[in-house]
């Protein structure tokens, strides 16, 4: 009899049978969000689970689920998994980077030249038929060519949007918690926070979430940036200040902002989505079909490797807490 794993999300009907291949399998086919008291439900007798941001596995949840002895996470942050209690419980948990660092860069600079050159709140004024003449100030942006990219967080994605920035003759800044050695051979200059904020032209937020790390970005650290200057976030919504950022716009002490993430999503901010300086898109920076099916199966194949299965039967491709390999 095989083993029964809980895939908490709807995912491509091929990762599906690769899962079936060695579990029982139950899915999500309707793609609902479970609630706490739903996976109260589901995840006993489940010795596995592929889950997504969406759900958070903590250690009241954990003491649910005796059985459970991984969780794969799709999606490259993990902030919805208690990683301690997790290695307490000793489960095995696993997240989905490097297949997501290009498509998600690629974005993020998407996102900056649509702040950047204001063409959301063009398109929509097109589209409303309001355009009756060519104008010399017609949707005055700013420049992306020849300024100061500030990058805040150069692991792999923070990395990946540097490396763009050379083919538009930009000066790159980044703040770290230390220095990167990799971000030397991009051109990158590592500063201090204070100094990123004040010297960007267009800042790119590409950290981690953490309790530490919320509202990063707040009222202080808006004042201290350029009023012409624009701000791109494609990490998670915490790391910035909603309402802290919407008086900013609001009061023409930022031009514009990209966001692709959001505190309470899907919750929106009303005053972001009524700001005609807001470029807001719904979570989807990784969301090219390619990534996003690498991503389903970098998942799925951490969670076979975790539960003794398949060529890396034991050492799954990217594991968080590898102390429980070593206890196991």
């Amino acid at each position: 009899m095989k083993e029964k794993i809980l895939v908490t999300r709807k995912v491509f009907p091929a990762v599906i049978e690769r899962l079936r291949e060695h579990f029982d399998v139950e899915t999500n086919d309707g793609d609902q969000i479970y609630t706490r008291g739903e996976l109260e439900v589901r995840m006993p007798g489940k010795v596995g689970a592929l889950v997504s941001a969406t759900e958070s596995i903590d250690a009241p949840l954990l003491r649910h689920c005796t059985s459970l002895r991984a969780v794969a996470n799709l999606a490259v942050g993990y902030n919805n998994l208690d990683l301690a209690a997790l290695s307490t419980a000793k489960v095995i948990a696993t997240n989905t980077p490097d297949v997501l660092t290009e498509s998600t860069a690629d974005f993020g600079w998407a996102l900056l030249m649509a702040t950047a050159r204001r063409t959301g709140e063009a398109e929509r004024w097109l589209r409303l038929g309001l355009w009756e003449k060519w104008a010399l100030d017609l949707f005055l942006g700013v420049d992306v060519h020849g300024t100061t990219l500030g990058v805040l967080g150069m692991g792999r994605i923070g990395r990946a949007v540097a490396r763009r920035a050379g083919g538009f003759g930009m000066s790159v800044l980044y703040h770290d918690r230390a220095p990167v050695d990799a971000a030397r051979e991009l051109g990158a200059r590592y500063c201090g926070k204070d100094e990123l904020l004040r010297a960007a032209d267009h800042l790119i937020i590409t950290m981690p979430y953490s309790a530490q790390a919320h509202h990063t970005i707040g009222r202080r650290e808006l004042a201290l940036m350029k009023r012409s200057a624009t701000l791109v976030n494609i990490s998670r919504g915490g790391l910035v200040d909603e309402e802290a950022l919407a008086d900013a716009l609001a009061e023409g002490r930022l031009a514009g902002a990209g966001l692709d993430v959001f505190e309470q999503e899907p919750l929106v901010c009303s005053r972001l989505l009524a700001s005609q300086k807001v470029v807001a898109t719904p979570h989807i920076a990784s969301a090219s079909e390619k990534t996003r099916m690498a991503m389903a199966n970098l998942a799925a194949d951490n969670l076979i490797a975790a539960l003794g299965y398949g060529a890396h039967a034991g050492r799954p491709p990217s594991v968080l807490n590898p102390q429980v390999l070593d206890t196991a």
